[in-house]
């Protein structure tokens, strides 16, 4: 059974499961992952088949369940924890910043700590500044950790399976969006973390993009096009390790760079992407980089407000036209994605 069509969180579910019929050292433990809604369906059916000794629920006690993560993960086992909110992670930061990203560090290599934490992020109905974060920059710059982000129903899949075969923790992120999104997974391709992946090939200018921007940046390229303009958009998908060489390669080709995070811009991933490229590429940018994310604000609960709050497919296009020195592209009758309409909650 090699390829099949299905939507993202039944590839993080088939990820989940494979692996654990493959390795009995891998368990799923976390807030309402034996819950019925089985983490927006990406638990589903692990319970079922494998019990309530490797799938199981936890306390309210992040900082206490990650120290618990850690300890299953130092004598052997590869526990998969799920915080559902990355928020929550904060309150593990304890355990995550001092003790998960230095064990092998601090054991002079004889302790290894392969986990793999999933947090959830992306907006939904309203939920503000509790519920709304990111964070991916905050784990990037610890040094131990890896961090992921994935984009699409393949990466889903190859992505979280060599996440939970690696020997080391990884934070792995992933938008409540994108569990509607629907694709096919082949599951012989092997996932490698560090890897960047061109969706869309252009000449004019380079759209570097992490998680659900991944999708309005394809989008923002789809309507460039129609105008004449020809958009690359690299998928970083591993905020770390960071594959720079495919980002040089594309901004070395085009000359042009918006940097399209799913965080705050200020001191977060888009300020590393940046630095990298006009260093190594100062001689060669025909325009200083740009750089959208979150305003920099708590996120407020409004929808017309959250709407100027997030980056969307829209800021991509005017900030391309203002690089390009473009006429203002009339959108009125472009469709752009309003996925919150269907959200229903929790979180």
């Amino acid at each position: 059974m090699a390829k099949q069509v299905m939507q993202f969180r039944d590839a993080l579910a088939m990820a989940q499961a494979d692996a654990m019929r493959e390795d009995p050292s891998v368990f799923v433990f976390g807030l309402d992952v034996p819950d019925h809604k089985s983490i927006f369906g990406s638990t589903k059916g692990l319970l079922n088949e494998f019990g309530s000794r490797r799938v199981f629920g936890t306390p309210l006690s992040e900082d206490a369940m990650t120290g618990a993560a850690l300890g299953a993960a130092i004598t052997g086992l590869r526990p998969i924890h799920v915080h559902i909110r990355v928020d929550f992670l904060l309150l593990g930061m304890n355990q995550i910043a001092n003790m998960v990203s230095a064990i092998r560090y601090m054991s002079g290599g004889q302790l290894k700590a392969p986990m793999v934490i999933r947090a959830v992020i992306g907006r939904g109905w309203g939920q503000g500044p509790q519920h709304s974060k990111t964070l991916h920059s905050f784990f990037a710059h610890i040094p131990g950790l890896k961090v992921v982000m994935p984009s699409t129903t393949q990466d889903a899949y190859s992505l979280l399976r060599a996440s939970i075969k690696d020997d080391n923790p990884v934070i792995f992120i992933e938008h409540r969006w994108l569990y509607d999104v629907e694709g096919e997974v082949d599951t012989s391709i092997e996932g490698r973390l560090g890897e960047s992946v061109v969706r869309r090939q252009g000449r004019d200018l380079t759209i570097v993009s992490t998680s659900w921007m991944t999708v309005e940046a394809l989008k923002a390229a789809e309507v460039l096009a129609r105008h004449g303009i020809e958009a690359e958009v690299v998928d970083v998908r591993s905020i770390f390790p960071l594959d720079k060489e495919t980002i040089l390669n594309s901004v070395q080709k085009t000359g042009r760079l918006i940097v399209a995070d799913y965080d705050w811009v200020n001191c977060g991933f888009s300020s590393e992407v940046a630095a990298t490229v006009s260093h190594a590429l100062f001689g060669r940018l025909q325009h200083p980089v740009e750089r959208l994310g979150f305003e920099f604000v708590p996120c407020p609960t409004t929808r017309p407000l959250e709407n100027l709050y997030y980056p969307s497919a829209v800021q991509i296009i005017r900030t391309a036209e203002r690089m390009l020195s473009m006429q203002a592209i009339d959108l009125t009758r472009d469709n752009f994605y309003s996925y919150e309409n269907k959200f229903k909650g929790p979180f």
